[in-house]
């Protein structure tokens, strides 16, 4: 449809040609003012009409690009995150949202709009034929010196600005991850090495794009020369073949063929002039299709019904994504709805990445985790997660109000969330702030305190209920207070038969506890109730393949 609206705006272009040549040849020769008039008329409606369709044209791509923006929306922001799940290693940042914008504004970009002009360009030119083979000869070398100016354009410009736009996004990404660690940076005095570091990369994407805009300027300069010569030689050329009796027509037709010369090469001297823009656009429409082509998006399973909490582990072998490593080894243990297990463990023997293999994060190598006998990493998260209350050791919030957080950013009513952090303990704190549960807490709660983002963190890990939670180091910010209504929240949360696995360092939650769960070197050294395995422990007996000379012996030793 834009394509038909450009080929109309541009044969509309000739209505100039036509009312010239119709007040030269009917109007001075009529001397009829009554003619002069209605073409005027005429004219100006025909005006109208231009301006109305060239408006539909450039609504039409608009609304082109919000409609392909708006179908690649979902599967940029689920590809983004699934890659970050997936191949954490992989630099992808924010990167692909700007190349959707990019895409979105490539329809409305001028040099589009001139891709679409060049059907009438090849109309211009047979009109010119028309008048004259030899004036279309002319007119068709003007259109190649045109098409070589853009081919030149293409190939030395399109490698400078591949690596300013790959220096552009080493430079974003640089100073995103120095924005996340400023506190690190300005308290160990590394601000003036990340600094120059960042430099030497912003001159590096500075200068090749300025020789990209070096070169798109000299043929942008090149292809106006040719523009306004093609003009004035056609019309030279015109005046010659008329004298020799040779140009069709009246000598009116002379304007008409050096009119019609020039607009034939419009098209290709905007798309010259524009030609980065284009180049760019491109890119970043190809950059967010290899994007989307590596990652494969979840099958869709069928729908479940709500688990009641029995956990299942089943010989589980685990590897951080895109590692080949494996960080657990042969895990298995079973709860049931109600119970509550604690996992402790040195560091380093795995215990946060059975977190994120409890809640389906991370895939397993072998083995399952099963909730109510289905797999949870190929449970709809959609579905489950509604279900699951997550508190990760780095409390992870986002920019939004207290009630949002704890709602999870959904349509949570204020009687669920109120609950929730009275339950985690944080109804106090937030009744003090500014706004209460309408108090925004800045970028990963950054007007909070730890031991505040950890209760706000809880309060949403137990918004409504969730009949299982995984909850790492949930009180490793906590004063003796905030550690008793943490207990408090897991009685509670038991008493609802919630299935809970904590994963502490602090001993003192095994009074709420059913079950011990040690793990070392990524392979479970005990397992079962609470008293039997500390019995154990103190004995210095272990599981077969454990050692008993570990830390894990003395914690037991500590509470006992």
């Amino acid at each position: 449809m834009a394509g038909f609206y450009s080929l109309v705006v541009n044969l509309m272009g000739l209505v100039p040609v036509f009312f010239m040549l119709e007040v030269y040849e009917r109007v001075i020769n009529s001397r009829s003012h009554l003619t002069l008039g209605m073409l005027l008329l005429l004219v100006l409606g025909m005006y109208l009409v231009t301006g109305v369709i060239d408006y539909l044209r450039a609504q039409t791509l608009q609304s082109v690009g919000e409609g392909v923006e708006q179908s690649l929306r979902q599967p940029v922001f689920d590809c983004v995150m699934g890659l970050k799940l997936t191949q954490p290693q992989t630099r992808i940042g924010i990167q692909p949202f700007s190349d959707l914008r990019s895409v979105k504004e490539l329809f409305t970009l001028p040099a589009t709009s001139a891709i679409l002009d060049l059907p009438a360009s090849i109309i211009f030119l047979l009109l010119v034929f028309v008048i004259s083979p030899w004036l279309g000869v002319l007119a068709l070398l003007g259109a190649l010196m045109h098409l070589a100016i853009a081919w030149r354009t293409e190939t030395r410009t399109m490698p400078k600005l591949a690596e300013a736009q790959r220096a552009a996004m080493e430079a974003q990404a640089y100073v995103s991850s120095a924005l996340r660690n400023a506190q690190v940076i300005e308290a160990m005095g590394m601000k003036r090495n990340l600094r120059q570091r960042w430099e030497e990369i912003q001159t590096r994407f500075l200068g090749s794009q300025a020789q990209a805009s070096d070169v798109a300027g000299v043929n942008s300069a090149a292809s106006k020369f040719v523009q306004m010569m093609q003009g004035s030689i056609i019309l030279g050329a015109a005046c010659w073949l008329s004298l020799k009796g040779g140009l069709m027509g009246s000598a009116g037709m002379m304007i008409v063929a050096s009119t019609i010369g020039t607009k034939l090469l419009a098209p290709i001297g905007q798309m010259v002039m524009n030609w980065q823009s284009l180049i760019q656009a491109r890119t970043a429409w190809q950059r967010l299709d290899r994007v989307l082509a590596v990652y494969t998006p979840p099958a869709r399973s069928m729908p479940l019904p709500a688990p009641s909490g029995r956990l299942s582990v089943e010989n589980l072998v685990v590897g951080a994504p895109g590692g080949n490593a494996p960080i657990l080894r042969g895990v298995q243990f079973a709860l049931s709805p109600g119970e509550l297990v604690v996992v402790i463990g040195p560091s380093a023997a795995g215990k946060t990445s059975l977190a994120r293999a409890l809640l389906g994060i991370w895939p397993s190598q072998a083995g399952k985790v099963r909730l109510d006998g289905s797999d949870v990493f190929a449970w709809n998260k959609d579905e489950l997660g509604r279900h699951v209350g997550y508190l990760p050791q780095d409390v992870e919030l986002f920019d939004g109000t207290v009630a949002e957080n704890i709602a999870r950013f959904g349509d949570g009513d204020r009687a669920s969330v109120e609950a929730a952090a009275k339950e985690a303990g944080a109804d106090e704190f937030i009744a003090e702030l500014e706004h209460g549960y309408d108090t925004r807490i800045g970028e990963e709660g950054a007007f909070l305190s730890g031991g505040q983002r950890q209760r706000l963190g809880l309060a949403r890990a137990i918004y409504r209920s969730p009949s299982f939670l995984v909850l790492d180091e949930p009180n490793s910010s906590l004063d003796e207070q905030g550690e008793q209504r943490l207990l408090e929240t897991l009685l509670r949360a038991k008493q609802r038969g919630a299935t809970i696995v904590l994963i502490t360092h602090r001993v003192n939650v095994l009074k709420v506890a059913d079950k011990l769960l040690v793990l070392r070197d990524g392979q479970v050294a005990q397992f079962g109730p609470v008293a039997e395995v500390l019995a154990a422990m103190q004995r210095g007996t272990s599981n077969p393949g454990a050692n008993p000379a570990t830390p894990v012996q003395s914690t037991a030793r500590g509470v006992a």
